[in-house]
């Protein structure tokens, strides 16, 4: 279960792990929650599908059925959605139900051993319901806005035959929410493919800064931009490429432009996720950069991927001490400093404009981190491995 993917610009990395499972032997089949659209990665169009709109006679008139095949059943999965915290979250798992009632039908027509959602949100809600309807096992990713969602975590911790969450700082921030004495979930990061070689090292100046996220107020653009400036003012120019699309975007244009940066920062727009890699390793950048805030809301970060990949191709990553970027970076493996801090942003670019020897040990030391625990290979492997013990625990 997916949100989108394979449509639209987001999830490329559940791609990447999709794939990954197949090659360790396992069949199969994307169900996004939303379906239609531009297929944006190209590496995503692969991907065995089954779409259906997330609202249609069709899927209506499935709920109507398997609620009449199965009413006992169905009580219980609406009993159990009835339980959302607030407004909102019921009138999510509401529009999602009847869906979930169709995903039951799909999962008994096609044979399939288990269902798995990534996100804890509304994908979570339909495999949960389906599972229920059908008694295959069910299992969960929960990345990091929707933890902070808590959209029924704690009903979810108890049925799913397993949690997983991509950062230590997410399982921590689920363990308080779920409540359970001796419950935890399991950390598994999102794992990347490894390129065989680093990207190549390429001489020149002024140094190449990529930062690949949506243009949305947690990435911190805007501090960046405003380091960037700060730079400028002290004679240690560098260039910005801002890779990805988002509702920021026409006021940062603005930010770049009254800051007379228009040299200095590049907007991009939406990239496919293939041919930004294929960027990357071909050494079209010096660092990957990503200036992320806590948002007032409390909206953080994860584990970036896009951190995670340009590191695996031996980029010098720098990023700020938010969410579980900090858990990426232990050990020298990148260079951390204070979020919401144009200063620190500034001395830290400045720093590695100036010092190569200092770019060449963060590029070396994050391909290390990657290799020892991102490699999507390994992580499938895992995967496969929880998969596989729930096959065992039905028999």
């Amino acid at each position: 279960m997916t949100a989108l993917l394979p449509y639209g610009d987001g999830e490329p990395f559940v791609a990447t792990e999709v794939r990954a499972i197949e090659r360790a032997g396992w069949d199969v089949t994307v169900v996004p929650v939303r379906a239609g659209g531009e297929i944006v990665h190209r590496d995503a169009a692969s991907l065995e599908t089954e779409a259906a709109p997330l609202v249609s006679a069709s899927i209506a008139g499935r709920a109507v059925s398997e609620a009449a095949r199965k009413p006992r059943a169905t009580a219980a999965v609406l009993a159990a959605l009835g339980r959302g915290r607030n407004a909102s979250v019921l009138a999510k798992n509401a529009a999602v139900f009847p869906k979930g009632a169709w995903l039951a039908s799909l999962v008994e027509r096609t044979g399939a051993v288990h269902i798995h959602a990534h996100w804890a949100g509304t994908t979570a809600t339909m495999a949960m319901a389906a599972s229920r309807l059908t008694r295959v096992p069910w299992s969960l990713t929960a990345h990091r806005w929707d933890i902070a969602e808590n959209n029924l975590l704690r009903v979810k911790a108890r049925e799913a035959s397993f949690f997983r969450v991509i950062s230590e700082h997410g399982a921590r921030e689920l363990e308080e929410i779920v409540g359970v004495r001796g419950w935890s979930p399991w950390v598994l990061h999102m794992g990347v493919e490894l390129p065989p070689t680093a990207a190549p090292v390429v001489r020149r100046t002024p140094l190449r800064v990529l930062v690949a996220a949506r243009l949305v107020e947690k990435k911190g653009h805007a501090h960046l931009i405003e380091a960037v400036s700060i730079l400028r003012s002290r004679g240690s120019a560098i260039h910005v490429d801002l890779a990805g699309g988002g509702p920021l975007e026409a006021a940062l244009r603005r930010q770049v432009s009254d800051s007379g940066l228009a040299g200095d920062v590049e907007f991009l727009g939406t990239v496919s996720h293939d041919a930004l890699l294929a960027r990357v390793a071909a050494g079209d950048w010096d660092v990957a950069a990503l200036p992320s805030v806590v948002t007032a809301s409390g909206e953080l970060e994860g584990i970036p991927v896009s951190l995670v990949e340009a590191m695996a191709h031996g980029l010098p990553a720098l990023a700020t001490a938010t969410g579980g970027i900090p858990e990426l970076f232990d050990e020298g493996a990148g260079l951390l400093v204070p979020p919401a801090d144009p200063r620190a942003l500034a001395d830290a670019l400045e720093q590695l404009v100036r010092d190569q020897d200092l770019r060449a040990r963060l590029g070396a030391a994050g391909r290390l981190r990657i290799e020892e625990q991102y490699d999507v290979d390994r992580v499938a492997e895992q995967l496969g491995a929880r998969f596989a013990e729930t096959l065992v625990r039905q028999e």
